[in-house]
């Protein structure tokens, strides 16, 4: 490909042809101040902070819209530039009440450091004279006028990236105010608290209520993980301070959301208010009393070694790790032969090869057939919309309280199936989302648009992929079991479906994270880690298989997913022992498709 040769600051510079002068510059490591600019979003223009001086061009202009080509000389930081930018800064500040010595952003702010960077000291136009209001009226954080400069970023993101279009401006000029739908109150909008214009605010203007003032970003520690909270693997970054997680943010360099995240990614992780199993637990004429490890892995061998491998039950969650889930394989499966193994969550049917989430965004017509992800998946759901919004039709075959029903072109139902495949038929590049709520005639059917379509099970759960490839869902009796090991780990059930079939005098073990009816009713309980405070691997509804990693240490006694079971191992005899990185190795192998 033929590159575009220009030089800036006197520095020969190539980039692609297409580029705007901001993203030739940044292949260069040449820093042009932006506000309004986002590597995810398309730009606008409308801060003016990245203004440049080109030759041959009489009025100055933004590097993050101008079009580089051929020959072009461009000065990022000439009197010319300078004294532009100072302008725009004195107008940003004088514009809201932007007093950084009490605003939750300071130190971090983009306007702040702008404002350092060009040497700002003072005033050049009255400020403080309007107050402009704060909306406090959502959950999770708030959005504060004063703070705000209009940069639209919010706006953007929340129609560019997450194709909700709440967020809009209204009226002009100097009375331009952010709004959410027709002027509501945000947390009565049609707001999905998905919170990615907060991550891109660039100022004060929308804060997080849990972690403000709780530091600056040069007092946190960021750790890349992986989101453990559906299956479509988001990448997310948390943010850490003193052993505590202050929050969580998508990170844009993940390939599977490329920094988007959803309420249950972003949000609900860190509102978790169950209380922890937190010291193993074993139970002593009618009561559970804590214990140290040894004795209750002890008491989990003994109650296993002595029931008939016919008699024993495995039922397992699939928001543990691909290590955990290999490991409960080899141990029960394997080595003690059970053949009694269950999931908690169903599974989708396999139909066809499974295709890529990046291929929506190609897509010209879409089916959802027996999936919500709305509920289960919203980032999947994020970009099923963002193609609608470019053109592409989407047809729902499901029930009509499916979240995707408003943005149907066409919403069947599951026997009119057939119409859906006729349809995708005459498509140029058609796009088949489906769940466990398919049907079989429904699977036969897609089945007839072969190889042209793109497929991808939106699974219900975590690491259900992992799981099926592994052999877990092998059908499960609860009544058939005198010993019954149960890891549940973070899911949130009550486990009614379980505890109504399994015999009164049948031996239950309980790996969980959090109190429930089911650790109720254990007989022995061994407290996990959850997702901040365990190290592993997960494998995403497209087959991706991903780190997750531990930022955290594990409150009080408890151990990973992994970790736990390897111990268990240990205790019954059965060398199963593996570093994590082995055992990642092996759990990979183990999944991967013949």
């Amino acid at each position: 490909m033929a590159m575009v040769n220009l030089t800036i600051n006197g520095q020969k510079v190539s980039a692609p042809p297409g580029s705007t002068v901001l993203q030739a510059a940044q292949l260069a490591n040449i820093d042009i101040p932006t506000l309004c600019d986002h590597p995810a979003l398309a730009p606008l223009g409308a801060c003016r902070m990245c203004l440049v001086e080109i030759k041959g061009q009489r009025n100055l202009q933004p590097a993050c819209t101008f079009p580089t080509t051929e020959g072009m000389d461009v000065q990022t930081e000439s009197p010319r530039v300078v004294v532009a930018r100072k302008f725009v800064l004195d107008l940003l500040f004088a514009e809201r009440n932007h007093y950084c010595m009490y605003c939750e952003m300071t130190g971090d702010c983009e306007l702040q450091a702008l404002g350092y960077r060009y040497g700002l000291d003072h005033w050049v136009y009255p400020t403080y004279t309007k107050r402009f209001p704060v909306d406090a009226t959502r959950l999770y954080f708030l959005m504060d006028h004063n703070r705000c400069i209009l940069c639209r970023r919010c706006v953007r993101a929340c129609s560019e990236l997450v194709a909700n279009h709440t967020l809009g401006v209204r009226q002009r000029g100097a009375e331009s105010m952010i709004q959410a739908d027709m002027n509501v109150p945000f947390g009565e909008s049609t707001c999905i608290s998905c919170g990615t214009c907060l991550q891109v605010c660039p100022t004060g203007a929308l804060v997080d209520r849990r972690s403000a003032f709780m530091g600056r970003d040069i007092e946190t520690e960021h750790t890349k993980s992986t989101c453990s909270h559906c299956s479509i693997g988001c990448g997310v970054e948390m943010v850490t301070r003193s052993g505590n997680v202050l929050r969580l943010e998508g990170d844009w360099d993940a390939p599977v959301n490329a920094g988007v995240l959803c309420q249950a990614g972003r949000f609900d992780p860190l509102y978790d208010e169950r209380e922890r199993v937190t010291k193993p637990l074993v139970r002593k004429k009618g009561e559970l009393k804590e214990t140290d490890w040894d004795t209750a892995l002890q008491a989990v061998a003994k109650g296993m070694k002595g029931t008939k491998a016919q008699k024993l039950g495995v039922l397992a969650s699939t928001y543990a790790t691909n290590e955990a889930l290999y490991l409960l394989r080899k141990l029960f499966s394997q080595e003690l032969k059970v053949s009694n193994l269950g999931l908690l969550n169903k599974v989708a049917p396999v139909i066809s090869d499974q295709g890529s989430l990046a291929d929506i965004a190609e897509s010209d017509i879409i089916l959802v057939v027996g999936t919500n992800p709305v509920n289960d998946q919203p980032v999947a759901s994020f970009f099923v919309k963002r193609a609608v919004d470019k053109g592409a039709r989407l047809i729902v075959v499901d029930g009509k309280d499916n979240g995707l029903v408003p943005f149907a072109y066409m919403n069947l139902e599951m026997k009119e199936i057939n119409r859906a495949v006729e349809l995708a038929e005459r498509a140029e590049h058609p796009m088949v989302l489906y769940g466990a709520g398919i049907t079989k005639n429904a699977a036969t059917a897609l089945k007839k648009l072969g190889e042209k379509a793109s497929f991808v099970a939106l699974e219900l759960g975590v690491n259900t992929r992992a799981a099926a490839a592994l052999g877990l869902n092998n059908g499960f009796d609860a009544s058939a079991a005198q010993a019954l090991y149960i890891l549940v780990g973070e899911q949130d059930l009550d486990g009614a479906p379980v505890l109504q079939k399994v015999g009164k005098d049948a031996f239950v073990v309980v790996q969980a994270s959090f109190k429930s009816p089911l650790t109720e009713r254990a007989d022995v309980i061994l407290p996990m880690a959850i997702w901040s405070e365990r190290a592993g691997s997960l494998t995403n509804t497209e087959g991706r298989v991903q780190k997750a990693n531990k930022a955290v240490e594990p409150k009080g006694e408890a151990k990973a997913d992994w970790e736990i079971l390897s111990l268990l191992a240990a205790k019954m005899g059965k060398k199963l022992g593996a570093s994590l990185d082995d055992l990642s190795a092996l759990a990979a192998e183990a999944i991967r498709p013949a």
